[in-house]
């Protein structure tokens, strides 16, 4: 609700001038990528409908792509979901989208949580929790396949013998699994990073394991260094049984900063941004993430029964969270405010010098690899961010000064995948 906010933007959120002010401001201040979560469906709250809360957004690819040619080293990283895609053609527009960049882009994975978005594909509810992440593994394995489809040095343009490709180079891949058929090769060559940066952002049991087989990003959440660290050995462990190592995956929690010039002023920005959303609407959002209409229950009582996990098929990240609250015996009312007002994310609030030292303590103990930003009031609290708190992550060393060269994968550190028919081939001369 930081759109009631008297300096929050208006109409302009639709039209690409607003975005591409906050991504100069992003690439200014050397920032790693830019992320743009999605949802494909509006949200119907029990009581508001659409009226507060409708979560109109554009689409990511097309916004990401635009704002591809107005930048030039930083990352972008697009929301796309496995569940209402097809592999073909998501793995096409991410490819196109790591060419048209010169190697920038990132898919954040997610396999959609809410009835509203399954009405809008022709189901009755919500897919079933166990089947969304089997079908994301599989859907990953065939877009990897296909970026692999063509080999590094597929294309030739010869046009004295007519060979646009190296035939020997462009593969099929054949898939027939439970839930997709796709024959290949893509029709876009190799991506500049080999793979876009996978990024996935589920905590659930299903969700980890889906990131630590898949994943090079991982958008945690985390609420101290002590629970950074807990969460960092797990995923470790994770990571050991799909035969990776830790240096192949990042660890970002997601953090909301409010940079102020005072704690108190800080204190003050957050009460503010508390009043602006209605507690009939932050009910209805806990509703969504308990999975429970909780209109009829009065909002001073505590919570009724959450659902048990195993048989939820909403967000079990978030049904946790709520559970976790459920715990300070909070009320209904307290509970949703505070969900609407942070949701699963750490407030880092303060001066630039008090943010800096926050994000600075679990960064150098290694519960963390980075952050993901989540600005409660745009542009205000970006462009705060981008002008003071980086500045002073720079004195200290923490921070770049110029961006690397190389691709968004490079940046990071993170290796460049082998293309599987190249090194089945290499394998086979090697055995023959």
């Amino acid at each position: 609700m930081s759109w009631r906010h008297p300096r929050a933007p208006f109409a302009e959120i639709f039209g690409l001038d607003y975005y591409r002010r906050l991504a100069e401001s992003a690439e200014r201040a050397k920032l790693d990528a830019i992320f743009v979560a999605d949802h494909v469906a509006i949200w119907d709250s029990v009581e508001s409908g659409v009226a507060h809360y409708a979560n109109a957004r554009l689409e990511p690819l097309t916004l990401l792509t635009a704002l591809s040619a107005v930048t030039k080293h930083i990352g972008l990283i697009a929301t796309a979901s496995s569940s209402y895609y097809e592999p073909y053609n998501l793995a096409r527009l991410f490819a196109s989208l790591d060419h048209v960049s010169n190697g920038r882009a990132a898919w954040n994975v997610v396999t959609s949580a809410m009835d509203e978005e399954a009405l809008n594909f022709g189901r009755d509810g919500n897919i079933e929790h166990g089947f969304r992440y089997a079908r994301a593994g599989e859907f990953l394995d065939i877009a990897t396949a296909l970026w692999d489809s063509w080999e590094d040095d597929a294309v030739l343009i010869d046009k004295e013998t007519g060979y646009f490709a190296d035939p020997d180079r462009v593969h099929r891949v054949d898939h027939t699994g439970q839930h997709f058929r796709v024959r290949g090769p893509l029709n876009v060559p190799r991506p500049p990073q080999g793979h876009p940066l996978i990024v996935q952002a589920g905590s659930s049991e299903a969700g980890k394991n889906l990131a630590t087989r898949y994943a090079d990003v991982h958008f945690a959440i985390i609420r101290s260094n002590e629970d950074g660290l807990r969460y960092r050995a797990d995923i470790n462990a994770r990571l050991k049984k799909f035969g990776r190592e830790p240096e192949s995956f990042k660890i970002l929690p997601g953090i909301l900063p409010i940079v102020a010039s005072s704690a108190d002023e800080a204190t003050e920005k957050q009460a503010f941004l508390d009043t602006l959303l209605p507690d009939r609407v932050a009910i209805d959002l806990l509703s969504s993430w308990a999975g429970l209409d909780l209109s009829a229950y009065p909002p001073d009582g505590p919570l009724p029964a959450l659902p048990d996990e195993s048989t939820f098929n909403g967000g079990r990240t978030s049904l946790n969270r709520v559970k976790d609250w459920t715990e300070q015996n909070l009320s209904i009312r307290e509970i949703a405010r505070k969900l609407a007002n942070t949701g699963s994310v750490h407030p880092v609030t303060g001066t630039p010098s008090q943010i800096a030292d926050q994000l600075e303590a679990w960064f150098v103990t290694g519960a963390v690899d980075g952050y993901n930003l989540m600005f409660p009031l745009l542009p205000e609290d970006w462009v705060n961010f981008a002008e003071q708190v980086v500045p002073e992550l720079q004195r200290r060393g923490l921070f770049r000064q110029e961006y690397e060269p190389g691709t968004l994968r490079d940046r990071l550190g993170l290796p460049r995948p082998a293309n599987r028919f190249a090194t089945a081939r290499d394998t086979h001369r090697a055995a023959s």
